[in-house]
């Protein structure tokens, strides 16, 4: 297979955002729309992958060198066209020879599988257009059978050619060293003084190299500039991913309240009730019931278990199989073994509890003293009574229970009770006398 490179252009400051957040940098699918692409360019075996950013963005230049590196940061500054922002990406591909896509950061919904045909053209340029449900401003794609003759902006179209359905996306590919040649000779004199990627399809034909278009859906090529659209491109994610589960067996009884992320794993036979939220990081087995209103990120839970309904599993959050956490139950980096329970309204964080043990209502994880985290260990079959807060770090042993309402700062050894709260103490009579002595003085201030 021929070398691939990739340039993903996020130099834009998208403005229309309203948000002190870099476009690039929101989530869709709970991941950046950045690394959507980067994703994608990944997935297509590109060997070089340069993002180019704008100074005006240190955020987006922090988030690629954190996955990518700094060798992978082009910087268009001053900001002056697509085909500048390309270009900008020369020295960065300096002895690159190979095929070299041009994507975006925020056109989050593209896939390799998507891109891969720009690939079938080997000496030419090559671009993905889509059939526009309304073409509007898109620049038209102008086709002489399955030659691209022209890309031709809206603006600049003859009503022949505003009929014209297909558009262009802007994403483009070509040999490295023909790109950078044809962009050498885009030239600037338009209206807006830029240098326009599109210009190369033009160039190329005059070279009589080959231009050609390949299609993809109108929703995967779908760029985000605005709130609005951010929405969009977040309900198409969510509709792909609903459709993905339901295919595969998993039972949602309202499928549009369920949310998922870009990496939500759910096996078939599992039942998701609704309005369930699943946050980055979730894997779930099949034969799992989730139960409404839970949210669910970072966490595993295998076979058999049931979370919720309104239950919360952070991040670290292991569940066993057969395992019951229930109704405002919070679980953080906390393992729970086989058909251990915490039914509800409970707190376990930073620790683990053991097989079959119970955990009662109102219990907590006592786990941070303000300074550090501290690990809470629950013994397989131990009982931990309602109301009781466990001061980490601190073990109770296997059968061991624990007292309704005790405060734990010391270990429990295996098979032992621990009661850790004040004697109750009973006064004959006290609380008669003073209902009597009280409505006495109430009757006497009334008159």
């Amino acid at each position: 297979m021929t070398a691939r490179a990739a340039i993903i252009l996020a130099a834009g400051q998208g403005t229309r955002m309203k948000s002190p957040l870099p476009k690039v940098l929101h989530p869709v699918g709970g991941r950046a729309m950045l690394d959507h692409a980067i994703d994608a360019a990944e997935a297509l075996g590109c060997e070089r992958i340069v993002v180019v950013v704008g100074n005006h963005s240190p955020e987006v230049r922090a988030h690629v060198v954190k996955r990518l590196g700094e060798g992978a940061i082009a910087v268009q500054d001053p900001p002056i066209g697509t085909g500048h922002a390309v270009r900008s990406a020369e020295a960065a591909l300096a002895g690159f020879e190979g095929q070299v896509v041009i994507t975006y950061g925020d056109v989050p919904l593209l896939k390799a599988s998507d891109i891969e045909p720009v690939f079938g053209s080997t000496n030419g340029v090559t671009v993905i257009g889509f059939e526009a449900r309304d073409p509007g401003a898109y620049g038209r794609l102008v086709m002489e059978g399955d030659t691209l003759a022209a890309i031709t902006e809206a603006k600049e179209a003859s009503a022949e050619v505003l009929a014209i359905t297909a558009c262009n996306s802007g994403v483009m590919a070509a040999p490295s060293g023909l790109l950078f040649e044809l962009l050498a000779e885009v030239r600037n004199d338009n209206a807006k003084g830029e240098y326009y990627l599109t210009d190369v399809v033009e160039l190329a034909r005059k070279r009589g190299a080959p231009t050609r278009a390949v299609f993809a859906d109108e929703d995967a090529v779908m760029g985000v500039n605005a709130q609005g659209e951010l929405a969009q491109a977040e309900a198409l994610f969510q509709k792909v991913q609903r459709e993905t589960f339901l295919a595969a067996g998993v039972t949602m009884a309202a499928p549009d309240t369920v949310h998922f992320s870009w990496d939500t794993e759910i096996g078939g036979g599992s039942t998701i009730e609704p309005f369930v939220v699943f946050g980055p990081g979730a894997r779930i087995a099949g034969g799992t019931r989730i139960r409404s209103f839970s949210h669910i990120e970072g966490a595993t839970v295998a076979s058999g278990a049931e979370v919720g309904p309104y239950a919360r599993l952070r991040p670290g959050a292991a569940l066993a199989e057969d395992v019951k956490v229930g109704n405002f139950v919070e679980v953080k980096n906390v393992s729970m073994a086989r058909g251990a329970k915490a039914n509800h309204l409970a707190y376990l964080g930073d620790g683990e509890v053991g097989a079959k043990a119970n955990i009662g209502a109102g219990t907590i994880f006592c786990n941070y003293d303000g300074f550090f985290k501290h690990r809470t260990v629950v013994g397989e079959g131990a009982f931990i009574g309602s109301n009781s807060a466990l001061v980490a770090p601190v073990t109770i042993g296997e059968g061991a229970m624990v007292g309704s309402g005790s405060v734990i700062t010391r270990d429990v050894g295996p098979g032992d009770l621990a009661l850790g709260r004040g004697d109750q103490i009973s006064k004959p009579g006290w609380a008669a006398r003073f209902i009597d002595t009280m409505r006495a003085k109430k009757a006497a201030k009334a008159k």
